[in-house]
């Protein structure tokens, strides 16, 4: 893996206890499960309160550097040893979206009639924001669940029309995938409505000893929709409420001991934090976190001491060492935390974190230098995704599996160099290099990505889970 800072693990007792695992245990593995850029991949700035998203709305796109950039850093983590899936993206353009609202006839007369009275709306039925995974649901593994099985709750995403429309396909991809109810329970998105806003894994973060071990899940949400002392942000909308986190758990049968639920910060919201993956990210026992991630940070630190049956590891990045504006540009926190064999772990960050100074600082003295088990820093160009407001964090859902449930998986998902290079040639087959909003609308862009996700379904060896192949 190329761009990597590391140092001597000297952290002896902080890296042996993320590994004191039974021979149970250690069946476990997390498996980060990528999306697949979509090829309607463009700016369209659709992300209220998104700051990257909203800079870059309205420049030219690449989708096939994008889906490309995506398959590099899968394929790099996979040959560090890391389990890596895939996840496909979604159809688009969201035709049957546009024919609810209103817009009739052939494929041709729904893309102009929409270009020419909504374009909004046609850009946002066009959005390739299913590529962050982060959102796609929330996941308790079997290890944590009271009947011993991997539950799933799709996200309903619904803050935003773009990622509204995600939730059913979402579903039917992740019943597809974890088809066997021996293993995975899968429930329905919670009411779409803004008392039950959900964004999925993006506000969640299971701390443990390590993946095999018992863990206790941190939801963190903007806003409490019945209730609350009503602090808020005051710019940018708050995305997740508490009565989603508690549902979503309520549905995956996890105990109160389990659970610990923290306000985010309302100025780190309005800073353009819109999900807290973007201020602050969990492995094992290390919950590396910026000091405006949580509104009680004290609090939350305490509670999750007391509910975790391992010592607590965080790792505090102070407003002196890295600004807010610094931490939502480079994405620091947006990155991946991975665990290694020998109990250190390594942080995938995006290209952007080398260009912020004071980030780059920052993670040379206080992540490699501090008392904490993160030895090495790795570097990958996300920059496609990273314009439009998602890191490699945002680019994964985790999911914690046993080797009987990985071996019970549906379909061809798990990434080996065949399905490497068979994912990079029809990227190379079906992606145009360059996608302006005007292009949107054109009939032979739908038409060549109905053909791309069919032969993709054939290649992943999924069922039918789009809906014009259900049709």
């Amino acid at each position: 893996m190329s761009n990597t800072s590391t140092r001597s693990n000297t952290n002896t007792a902080s890296s042996t206890s993320t590994i004191s695992q039974t021979s149970h245990a250690s069946d476990y593995r997390e498996v980060n499960f990528d999306g697949l850029v979509g090829p309607t991949h463009n700016y369209s700035g659709l992300a209220h309160g998104n700051v990257a998203s909203m800079n870059h709305g309205g420049l030219v796109s690449n989708p096939r550097e994008a889906a490309l950039q995506g398959l590099a850093k899968m394929k790099a983590l996979k040959d560090a040893g890391y389990l890596q899936g895939v996840l496909p993206p979604q159809q688009r353009p969201d035709l049957g979206a546009l024919r609810a609202l209103g817009f009739t006839g052939d494929n041709a007369a729904v893309l102009a009639r929409a270009a020419e009275e909504a374009p909004q709306v046609l850009r946002a039925v066009c959005s390739a924001s299913s590529m962050w995974t982060a959102n796609a649901g929330t996941i308790t593994p079997s290890r944590d669940s009271a009947d011993g099985r991997a539950h799933f709750t799709p996200a309903n995403l619904q803050s935003s029309f773009h990622r509204y429309l995600e939730p059913d396909t979402t579903g039917r991809v992740l019943s597809a995938i974890f088809s066997d109810p021996q293993h995975f329970a899968h429930h329905p998105s919670l009411p779409a409505t803004p008392a039950f806003s959900d964004e999925g894994a993006a506000n969640h973060t299971r701390l443990c000893a390590g993946h095999g071990e018992v863990g206790v899940h941190l939801y963190v949400y903007g806003r409490q929709a019945f209730g609350g002392d009503g602090v808020e942000p005051r710019l940018f909308p708050a995305r997740q409420t508490l009565e989603a986190s508690q549902a979503v758990a309520r549905q995956h049968g996890l105990s109160d001991s389990q659970l610990v639920f923290a306000q985010q910060h309302p100025d780190a919201i309005d800073a353009g934090v819109f999900h807290n993956d973007v201020i602050a990210v969990g492995n094992g026992p290390v919950l590396l976190y910026h000091e405006l991630a949580f509104r009680d940070e004290q609090a939350t630190l305490d509670e999750l001491r007391e509910k975790m049956p391992e010592p607590l590891i965080p790792v505090r990045v102070p407003l002196e060492a890295v600004s807010i504006e610094d931490a939502v540009a480079s994405y620091l926190f947006n990155s991946q935390l991975l665990s290694n064999a020998d109990g250190s772990m390594t942080l995938v960050v995006p290209g952007e974190c080398q260009e912020r100074e004071a980030v780059w600082r920052c993670i040379q003295d206080y992540l490699l230098a501090g008392n904490n088990p993160i030895s090495e820093v790795v570097v990958k160009d996300v920059k496609q995704s990273m314009r439009n407001g998602g890191g490699p964090a945002c680019l994964r859902l985790r999911i914690v599996l046993s080797r009987a449930e990985r071996e019970a998986l549906s379909g061809r998902v798990l990434l080996d160099d065949a399905l490497y290079e068979e994912l990079v040639s029809w990227v190379e087959r079906h992606y145009r290099d360059r996608l302006a909003s005007e292009d949107l609308a054109d009939p032979v862009l739908a038409e060549q990505v109905l053909a791309a996700l069919d032969e993709l379904t054939d290649i992943l060896q999924l069922s039918a889970v789009y809906p014009f192949q259900q049709a």
